[in-house]
């Protein structure tokens, strides 16, 4: 049995090599839609020509728009290089999220590699080593290959406020920082360049700021990314979150993520503290069952508990009695950036992905090593030309981790939330299947996952070899007719889930970075960057 298991794999990792060369050929001659005409400037933007008022110590090298996890680490590692930042934030009271906190391994190493690991610290954080998918009473365990790294590199799950603060505290230690609360209204143009921002303090009144450069990053719900991007926002669903005060604090497979491949969209469980449990219910679709009038509870009760591993149910079921139940949309929005002279776009503000696999930080805190490697040589940012083009590397630089995050967590996502289609529902089960088998077959998707092992092509194979396995399911040892059919129709189904993220994510700067001048160019600029960071 194990023997034809073996071959049905080797078998299905041949045709889906074969399947994503013939893709890759599609995509490429279908040519690169991800590139867009520059829109025509909206009227948020004002000519800088009102007279301002700066402080005595004069105007900032940046201004950083948002103090979350993007805008405080750049500042953080900005300022260490010597740069004078402004960040303005909305609300420097600590935020209350029911996302944004679990960091994978890869963005672990991320927050080392920008020197601020230490912000994990003194909030309760919990190490985790991978995830338990749960199906139908079956668990198929995936653990992140850390056997190359130290013992403090893992995924780490935490409340989203503690961490954010902690970030905040990092970034303003420096002398170089100053952070206020205001509100950002529009930025200040002049002659086609960004000068700054124009915002709201703490105390209401109207305040210029002025810089080279403006970076946004100020989260999903940014009233600027309009000007530096072209966004298309799509809500896919929603999570409905609550934390749960399990008795010995510990779920069903301790340290690990849990996700319950329930339907009609699974359900996630990881640790927060070292005492509370958040659950988050994914309910498709643009519109939730009211909260107020008992819809939502009854429909977790109903649909969702029966679904759940019975070490969790009593406790789900205890904390819907309670109502303490909050939701919030799960939007997608793939990069589009319109570049402009003296701004940046970055963080959620810039490009979202479904948090179902927990990728967002991980993404944030790689383009921030990005970015800053890409300005470390630069003196000054006065030339606003020369920096825009020597930051067209950034969008190219960021792809390896970025879209391999984004096409994993959309693929995912539409995998684990089956239609009514019998080839969609054999799609899930492949994939509950192909992961339970180990070794390549759940090292491979869960690097990927991790953000440890960021490469696409790696992606697309594994993608397809599911695929394949789940024909070879069908139509292994005896096939029929309807089950030959099935198989056509289940791969049909895994083309139509990955080929549009793919396109979305540009399939030029996903698989063949190397053919756009501005990466080269920017690879050496890195390059040049690691090596300062040695000599250092």
């Amino acid at each position: 049995m194990k023997l034809n298991m073996m071959e049905q794999y080797v078998l299905g990792c041949f045709i889906a090599l074969v399947l994503g060369y013939i893709l890759l050929q599609r995509f490429t001659k279908s040519g690169d839609k991800n590139i867009k005409k520059a829109a025509p400037r909206d009227a948020g933007f004002e000519a800088c020509s009102d007279k301002v008022v700066r402080k005595a110590d004069g105007p900032p090298d940046v201004v950083i728009v948002g103090a979350g996890v993007a805008g405080s680490a750049l500042a953080y590692t900005l300022a260490k290089d010597g740069r004078t930042v402004l960040v303005i934030e909305r609300d420097l009271s600590q935020p209350d999220r029911i996302v944004g906190e679990l960091l994978q391994p890869g963005g672990y190493l991320k927050l080392v590699e920008l020197g601020m690991e230490e912000c994990i610290g003194g909030i309760d954080s919990q190490q985790v080593y991978g995830y338990a998918l749960y199906k139908e009473g079956k668990y198929a365990k995936l653990t992140y290959p850390l056997q190359e790294y130290t013992s403090d590199v893992s995924g780490r799950s935490f409340h989203h406020g503690r961490f954010i603060q902690r970030l905040r505290e990092k970034a303003a230690s420096l002398p170089n920082v100053r952070m206020e609360q205001g509100t950002v209204t529009s930025l200040i143009e002049g002659k086609g360049t960004v000068k700054g921002v124009k915002y709201k303090n703490k105390n209401g009144e109207d305040v210029k700021a002025f810089a080279p450069l403006t970076i946004v990053c100020d989260g999903c719900f940014s009233n600027l990314r309009k000007n530096l991007c072209i966004p298309q926002v799509n809500v896919m669903s929603h999570f409905v979150g609550m934390v749960l005060n399990l008795e010995n604090g510990k779920l069903p497979q301790p340290n690990h993520g849990h996700v319950i491949l329930a339907n009609p969209s699974p359900v996630l469980f990881y640790p927060v503290s070292s005492t509370e449990v958040r659950c988050l219910v994914d309910i498709p679709g643009p519109k939730l069952p009211s909260i107020t009038n008992g819809d939502m509870a009854k429909y977790l009760k109903a649909t969702v508990a029966p679904q759940l591993p019975h070490e969790l149910h009593d406790a789900f079921v205890e904390q819907v009695e309670k109502g303490e139940i909050r939701s919030m949309p799960n939007r997608s929005m793939p990069a589009s950036p319109l570049p402009t002279p003296g701004a940046i776009l970055l963080g959620d503000a810039f490009n979202m992905r479904h948090p179902l696999t927990g990728g967002g930080m991980t993404v944030a805190l790689a383009d921030v090593v990005v970015l800053r490697d890409l300005l470390r040589p630069m003196r000054d940012f006065s030339d606003a030309a020369a920096l825009t083009k020597h930051l067209e590397a950034f969008y190219t630089l960021r792809k390896p981790v970025a879209s391999t995050i984004n096409t994993l967590a959309g693929a995912l996502y539409q995998v684990f939330c089956p239609t009514a289609d019998d080839a969609s529902r054999e799609m899930r089960e492949a994939c509950f299947d192909y992961l339970s088998l180990g070794g390549m077959c759940s090292e491979g998707p869960i690097a990927l996952l991790s953000g440890l092992n960021p490469r696409p092509m790696s992606l697309v194979a594994h993608f397809f070899a599911v695929a394949v396995y789940g024909v070879g399911r069908l139509v292994f040892p005896l096939p029929s007719p309807s089950r030959v059919w099935l198989g056509a129709r289940l791969l049909m189904n895994a083309y139509g889930i990955i080929f549009p993220i793919v396109r979305s994510e540009g399939v030029r700067q996903m698989f063949f970075p190397i053919t756009i001048p501005a990466y080269n160019r920017g690879a050496s600029v890195v390059m040049k960057s690691a090596m300062f960071d040695m000599m250092a």
